[in-house]
């Protein structure tokens, strides 16, 4: 088997943390590059740590990248403006995945929202909306979105908001049956485990979205 090498941006959030030692683990990947803003809590032998604001990274992070990982996301409390969230949000991905066409990338999966929308009357989901409607118009071989529902883990910071949110939808999981269910909560370990299932196969369409129920639903490849 060929091996495959990774970049990662937002490895150092709630999904991108799964997913760095999840390719790191993973016999199919030689090389597994993350972009992060500060000190990175894991070091494996296949790991290369890339220390960069989001406006410092350059066409050549990507070089010799086979896939790339966007898990880029914040809040507008927490980015501090509508401006700064969009940065992170819109901007970036859309700036990253164009380096990433410029070297060659055959891959790019990027975490979105559920319920993106670029004409929605949200201003969250729009924005998400905007960012699936820019990547998709890049010339790269494939571009798998992910729509998941919240996003339910340990987090290494504390979100009173989506900490309360989170024990909401947990408690209301039972309730969501049937048209319902794809509004259940989900693992950001699961999402990590879907982007890393959905690289390894080989993509059927240049671009594909997986919702959340789809997402909780992928197995082990055998």
């Amino acid at each position: 088997m060929e091996k495959r090498t990774a970049i990662i941006a937002g490895a150092s959030g709630l999904t991108g943390a799964h997913l760095v030692k999840m390719l790191c683990e993973n016999e199919a990947y030689e090389k597994v590059t993350i972009i992060v803003r500060s000190v990175f809590p894991y070091s494996h032998d296949k790991l290369e740590i890339k220390t960069r604001n989001l406006d410092q990274v350059t066409n050549e992070d990507f070089e010799g990248a086979q896939d790339f990982f966007c898990c880029l996301g914040s809040t507008i409390k927490k980015a501090g403006s509508k401006e700064a969230f969009e940065q992170v949000d819109l901007i970036a991905p859309v700036q990253m995945g164009k380096s990433a066409q410029l070297q060659g990338v055959n891959h790019m999966l990027v975490i979105s929202a559920m319920g993106a929308n670029p004409k929605s009357a949200v201003y969250y989901n729009r924005v998400k909306g905007m960012m699936e409607e820019q990547v998709s118009t890049l010339s790269l071989p494939h571009v798998s979105i992910f729509r998941p529902s919240l996003l339910i883990g340990k987090r290494q910071e504390f979100r009173l908001g989506e900490r309360l949110a989170e024990k909401m939808m947990k408690f209301l999981s039972p309730v969501f049956v049937g048209p319902l269910k794809k509004y259940r909560a989900i693992e950001a370990k699961q999402v990590a485990f879907a982007m890393m299932q959905k690289a390894l196969e080989t993509p059927s369409r240049t671009i594909a979205i997986y919702e959340s129920e789809a997402i909780a639903q992928v197995k082990q490849i055998t």
